[in-house]
């Protein structure tokens, strides 16, 4: 069988989240780079593959699948059923696709936010999308006080993609925030693909920086 083709940018999160799966699953890929930021995503052979324009997309011999935590469920599923990654049983399962979805809808959707005003020219981000950053990062400091990992005592794809989101958003301090904080050092010790990942945010940040005259 041949590798997963996975359509990948470096400076989107969501591709970095499925990416951290994928390593963390140590499942082999053929990685092909679609530039965002050059608008590769618009060219027709890409258009092609994912009317919506967006990466990440995999392509596990013939079968196309768009979306990074769908993908990230995928990899799981075909690849290590049963796996703790995301686990069978439907209780602990609902948990980690809880996390999902609390990514997807709040912690992503803020950080977008920021992101979209970026794009379209601000150079000062506003105090109160930085405030509801912050609201996030203490509900998510509040799980964390009641689980080692986001969504219990096993890593999950719930770490792999709150990962990327938040580690585009790790230029702020932690100080007030003590259990993301012991979570963050965690995976940068346990989770393969880490520091690669983090080379990827180093890059995306000095990217945004460029564009900011006052940021965090």
């Amino acid at each position: 069988m041949n590798p997963i083709i996975f359509y990948h940018f470096p400076f989107s999160p969501n591709s970095r989240g499925a990416l951290l799966t994928a390593r963390s699953l140590n499942i082999q890929l053929e990685i092909k780079e679609v530039n965002l930021v050059t608008g590769e995503q618009m060219k027709p052979w890409f258009l092609a593959i994912n009317p919506q324009h967006a990466v990440p997309v995999i392509n596990d011999n013939g079968h196309i699948l768009t979306e990074s935590r769908a993908i990230s469920q995928y990899l799981v599923n075909s690849r290590a059923p049963g796996s703790a990654m995301y686990p069978n049983d439907p209780k602990l399962r609902s948990i980690v696709d809880q996390r999902l979805s609390f990514d997807a809808t709040t912690v992503f959707a803020r950080m977008a936010k920021i992101l979209g005003d970026i794009y379209k020219g601000e150079t000062e981000i506003k105090k109160e999308n930085i405030d509801s950053i912050y609201e996030a990062f203490k509900w998510l400091d509040d799980i964390l006080s009641k689980s080692k990992w986001m969504a219990g005592d096993n890593v999950t794809i719930a770490d792999t993609t709150m990962l990327a989101t938040l580690s585009t958003l790790f230029v702020t301090k932690l100080d007030k925030y003590p259990k993301l904080q012991r979570w963050f050092d965690q995976c940068k010790e346990k989770l393969p693909g880490f520091e690669e990942n983090a080379k990827a945010v180093e890059g995306y940040t000095n990217f945004l920086k460029s564009k900011l005259t006052k940021g965090f």
